[in-house]
């Protein structure tokens, strides 16, 4: 899946404390140092860990005009597959458009269980076990982090070296160089990971 059109639009589905408003910012300051336009705003209720969110991300070439939510989404970004019990995350998602979800489920059974909730999707799903992966590597459960790596590979919307240039920069000083380089090498792996 090439990032072809004049805006693409992505949905992060969540729960609070996940960290799906900091992946969305993170690519949207990639696409910026790479000369893109780019629009990111989360949409939630009360801010409690937990909590269902959803945050939108356009990039695009050209600059963008709308302010509206997301609606017709090209790729859907699910941090956690619990949410497929409540939420429609396959909601104007055609057949040439794209699922990346944090889940251990494979295609097909991700693909039962969004049918058996009334949903319909016919396209490509990415399942990665964003949880597992992040706690190999870092220690910790970061699965925006696995998704960032996981996301480039599919979509193609920024380069990977502009994603960890970055991540560096906004989390170096926050969360120390070892960390920083463990996240990354997180990122790289999900990126890599067939």
């Amino acid at each position: 899946m090439k990032y072809e059109k004049d805006i693409f639009e992505i949905i992060f589905f969540a729960r609070g404390g996940q960290g799906a408003k900091t992946a969305a910012e993170i690519l949207a300051q990639s696409a910026v140092e790479e000369g893109k336009f780019v629009q990111s705003f989360p949409n939630f209720g009360p801010e409690r860990s937990g909590a269902p969110t959803k945050t939108y991300l356009r990039i695009s070439d050209q600059p963008i005009l709308t302010h509206e939510p997301i609606v017709d989404p090209d790729v859907v970004v699910v941090l956690d597959d619990t949410l497929l019990g409540s939420q429609n995350v396959s909601d104007n998602l055609d057949r040439r458009e794209a699922l990346i979800i944090n889940s251990k489920f494979s295609s097909e059974k991700i693909r039962t269980i969004i049918a058996e909730k009334g949903g319909k999707f016919e396209g490509k799903i990415y399942p990665i076990d964003a949880d597992g992966l992040s706690l190999e590597i870092i220690g910790q459960p970061r699965p925006n982090t696995v998704i960032l790596g996981k996301f480039i590979q599919v979509t193609e919307v920024t380069r990977l070296e502009s994603v960890v240039k970055e991540f560096r920069k906004i989390f170096e000083e926050k969360i120390g160089s070892e960390l920083t380089t463990k996240n990354i090498e997180a990122v790289e792996k999900a990126y890599d990971e067939i």
